[in-house]
């Protein structure tokens, strides 16, 4: 167990980066992954961006967090993702 006290003060807007291939269905796994843990996010808190090459693509979240226990379990889920090169 975690007693170390929190940066962050719960419930706050959370924003969250996440770099990864820029596959085909890329932005949408990672939608659908952010919309399971916080399905009250509102379409325009989710934005991509293709990198200058095109190789890779960032997609920005703002996600409303209550605790540290949610933001982990979607933290946890992201960086499992195949494809996910980056999440900050």
């Amino acid at each position: 167990m975690n007693d170390k006290p929190s940066l962050i003060e719960f419930p706050c807007d959370f924003p969250l980066k996440i770099i990864g291939s820029n596959t085909e269905r890329f932005v949408a796994e990672i939608t659908e992954i952010v919309l399971k843990h916080y399905p009250q996010t509102p379409d325009h808190k989710i934005q991509s961006k293709n990198s200058e090459r095109g190789n890779y693509v960032s997609v920005t979240v703002t996600v409303f967090i209550y605790d540290q226990i949610s933001l982990d379990n979607l933290y946890r889920e992201l960086t499992s993702h195949p494809d996910i090169k980056m999440v900050l």
